[in-house]
């Protein structure tokens, strides 16, 4: 087979070091700073060196054994992060341990930032979280993507597309981030990875915003990526050589499912449109990564004061006391379904097919 071509083109995007210098500057735009404006100067000093040097992983340690090539230099935070999912699975696959259920609040609305109210997904999830409460065997795990609007440095940076150019080049985790020489750090992905690891069963809840899931859950989904097929050796690609990872899935990728089999419950709400697209885009999403429904009931999708005022939406699903229980269905479900996931009883009828195209 002939060797794939990488194609380059793109503009620089390289910053001189006065550009470089007002953008620092603009984190300490508070008066309050005016008094260390010495030290900042240093501290900009400090950054432009690790900016120019392109100094993204300043901290490494040899891969060791297991990799394919042992003595490359790997960065310590996704060393870190490897080891955590790693863990995670071991956990998850442990017949000892408690069933475990992984929430996830996909609204960005919170009542401890400019919105000053909590939204509607976070009183689902509560409700839901009861249902989840009463069975003793099982433990919970609350991701409240609202926090990246309302908690100081929480950061789900943007998917950089890497499996678009060769699915080995995407890692697993991601190992786009963090990029220290751009100031792309504090990614929560990282916490966020061991999550869907230790999970037997995932429960989102989101509201459609303009048709689509929100910001915060889109930047998540897409980072999630690297869950479906992604490459946990990045020494086999020389961190990110596209050619070598051209190459390596020329020869043969074998798409590794990191989340296949776990089972899923989904909850859109909405007050105008969009509920039908949004529950579907989600569900088809989790189910190309060989997740599992939990069942007809496990897919909620409904409106809430439909086209009613925003201002009265929480006394509108007060009164529906009808959604509330199908929410609770949906997490009985999703606890049934993780029961027979254990037990070995849950098998789909497309269990051990594989498909001739993995993408």
């Amino acid at each position: 087979m002939a060797r794939a071509k990488v194609r380059t083109g793109m503009p620089s995007v390289a910053l001189d070091k006065a550009e470089f210098a007002r953008r620092v500057r603009r984190r300490f735009y508070d008066p309050a700073f005016t008094s260390v404006e010495q030290e900042i100067e240093r501290i900009i000093d400090v950054a432009w060196d690790g900016y120019n040097d392109d100094r993204k992983s300043p901290r490494t340690k040899p891969a060791g054994k297991g990799y394919a090539d042992p003595s490359y230099e790997l960065s310590v935070e996704w060393s870190e992060a490897s080891r955590a999912i790693k863990q995670a699975e071991r956990q998850q696959k442990s017949k000892s341990s408690k069933s475990r259920i992984l929430q996830i609040n996909g609204s960005a609305r919170s009542d401890q930032t400019c919105p000053g109210e909590m939204s509607k997904s976070f009183r689902l999830m509560k409700i839901a979280e009861q249902v989840f409460a009463r069975e003793r065997d099982f433990e919970v795990e609350l991701l409240d993507l609202s926090h990246l609007a309302s908690e100081y440095g929480r950061n789900i940076h943007p998917c950089k597309a890497c499996v678009s150019t060769a699915m080995p080049l995407c890692h697993w985790p991601c190992s786009c981030y963090p990029n220290h020489a751009l100031g792309q750090h504090n990614d929560w992905m990282n916490e966020i990875y061991p999550m869907w690891a230790a999970a037997h069963g995932v429960m989102i809840v989101t509201p459609v915003n303009w048709y689509q899931v929100p910001g915060g859950l889109k930047a998540m989904i897409d980072r999630l990526v690297c869950a479906d097929g992604g490459n946990p050796d990045p020494t086999s690609t020389g961190g990110k050589d596209p050619q070598r990872a051209k190459q390596l899935e020329l020869d043969g990728w074998p798409y590794p499912r990191h989340l296949a089999g776990r089972v899923f419950a989904v909850v859109v709400h909405g007050d105008a449109a969009g509920v039908g697209n949004v529950r579907q885009s989600i569900t088809n999403w989790l189910t190309d990564m060989e997740l599992v429904e939990a069942g007809n009931l496990s897919q909620l999708g409904a409106y809430v004061g439909y086209m009613r005022p925003y201002a009265t939406s929480h006394d509108d699903l007060d009164r529906d006391t009808a959604f509330q229980e199908e929410v609770r269905n949906a997490a009985r479900a999703l606890v049934a379904a993780v029961r027979q996931l254990r037990r070995g009883e849950l098998k789909p009828p497309d269990a051990g097919l594989r498909s001739p195209r993995q993408k």
